[in-house]
């Protein structure tokens, strides 16, 4: 195909190819020099531009068959790409519940074991309470009856504690929800740890924004502020800080608590502090007592009402816990 500069055709051969005549043929040359550009495609047609002496020469090869085979073995490819993958999704979702159920299985005998020994050792426990109770009237007060009194109460809290752990953890676990005013429960909470704070020199700052309610159990919310602030008060040494806040933000209530550390807070350590029996400061375990239940307990509170709790370390001398429940 020739055209000169002003758009006129002035040669055209089509007698290599009976798809499109001459007139069809000239309006794919016009549509070539309009574009600008030497070579490409235009449709199924690879052209190329050549610029002569006379205007410019436009050669264009049917590619619709090399065009057609591309598309269909990339169709092909994708469709045989999708099988396989669904084919795969389908094994996996056959062969996951097996190969998890070992682990689930284990998971929830676990947790019966837990619950069963902690009835069996509520009693043996009452017991021990007692007798020391009446060989402390006959023979009075000395320090070996003293010391099996304090880690009697101590197991038995122990016992308690992971016996409400695993109810918490439970599937379908069923909290008695009622609406209850949220903002006092926790100035009712925080205020109490004013006195305990103050004897140990710490500073205790509480912001609570005033008639927030809440859908939620109120004697586990009660228990999930308690631990929060019992853990701050521990963990915070002498003349630190504390503080709590509790806020409304959008559809979401905000709850924090804070405290300065004796010891720097490694980043890597904040995930963990919400397992079982974890310590960050292992040092200060016989000096702070508890046996590392607590956060466990506050997560699985916050997660039995749908909610999200995390640790964050903004300086890296302190812990800030907090704590998002859905209003």
């Amino acid at each position: 195909m020739l055209v000169d500069e002003s758009g006129q055709v002035l040669q055209t051969d089509t007698g290599q190819i009976a798809a499109i005549d001459d007139q069809e043929a000239a309006e794919y040359a016009l549509e070539v020099l309009k574009s600008g550009r030497e070579k490409g495609f235009l449709g199924n047609y690879r052209y190329f531009r050549l610029d002569e002496e006379t205007g410019s020469r436009v050669i264009f090869l049917d590619c619709s068959r090399s065009l057609s085979g591309f598309h269909m073995t990339l169709l092909a490819s994708v469709a045989l790409a999708l099988v396989g993958l669904l084919s795969v999704l389908i094994l996996v979702l056959i062969l996951s519940k097996r190969i998890i159920r070992p682990v689930v299985e284990s998971y929830e005998k676990q947790r019966q074991f837990i619950t069963d020994a902690g009835h069996e050792l509520k009693t043996p426990l009452t017991i021990i309470g007692a007798d020391t109770d009446l060989a402390e009237m006959e023979c009075g007060e000395n320090q070996w009856l003293t010391d099996i009194r304090r880690q009697t109460q101590r197991l038995t809290g122990l016992t308690n504690d992971l016996i409400y752990l695993s109810r918490m953890e439970e599937e379908g676990n069923q909290l008695q929800r009622i609406e209850f005013p949220l903002s006092d429960v926790a100035e009712e909470m925080a205020h109490s740890f004013l006195a305990p704070a103050k004897s140990q020199n710490k500073e205790f700052s509480i912001e609570i924004q005033p008639m927030l309610s809440y859908m939620g159990d109120e004697k586990a919310i009660r228990q999930l502020i308690s631990i929060l602030l019992d853990n701050a008060l521990k963990y915070s040494p002498a003349g630190g800080k504390m503080a709590f806040s509790l806020e409304k933000q959008g559809r979401s209530l905000q709850l924090m608590v804070s405290n300065t550390t004796a010891e720097p807070m490694e980043r890597d350590k904040l995930p963990h502090i919400f397992d079982r029996f974890y310590r960050a400061d292992q040092s200060r375990n016989s000096q702070t007592g508890g046996y590392g239940l607590g956060l466990s307990i506050a997560r699985g509170i916050v997660t039995a009402h749908k909610g999200k709790i995390w640790a964050e370390s903004p300086d890296g001398t302190s812990l800030m816990i907090r704590v998002n429940l859905t209003v």
